[in-house]
């Protein structure tokens, strides 16, 4: 099962590696992408039902992804969230949470239990996070 995949973030290098390595390792299926909390905002509002799981960075080119978390506070309980960013610290991981993040992932060390996270997301057996 492919987890169809939504990705928030505003730099090329770095979405275009993790697009690539996920849908590697973990059986995603990128469905597009967003760099600002307005164009994030727009797609994953108008397309509800289409998405498994989005993965937001906090900065971007306008807006924030906290914006983002915000947004998606009424999505459908199989949907995921989650958080991959450098500035994950122990304060922005519980506002993340507090926001509805599923998890958070830090961008320097933590890509390999990103993948673990969506291998166990795909799986029809995962349990709700």
């Amino acid at each position: 099962m492919e987890l169809r995949t939504y990705i928030v973030e505003d730099n090329a290098t770095i979405r275009e590696n993790l697009i690539g390595t996920l849908e590697e390792l973990a059986c995603i299926k990128a469905l597009g992408w967003a760099e600002t909390e307005s164009e994030a905002r727009g797609w994953l509002g108008g397309h509800p039902q289409d998405w498994d799981l989005a993965i937001v960075d906090l900065f971007l080119k306008q807006g924030s992804g906290l914006g983002v978390l915000e947004a998606c506070q009424g999505r459908r309980g199989t949907q995921r969230v989650v958080v991959l960013s450098n500035y994950a610290t122990e304060d922005m991981r519980k506002r993340c949470a507090q926001l509805g993040a599923d998890a958070v992932f830090d961008k320097s060390n933590e890509i390999d239990a990103l993948v673990e996270y969506c291998m166990e997301q795909r799986s029809p057996s995962a349990p709700a996070q």
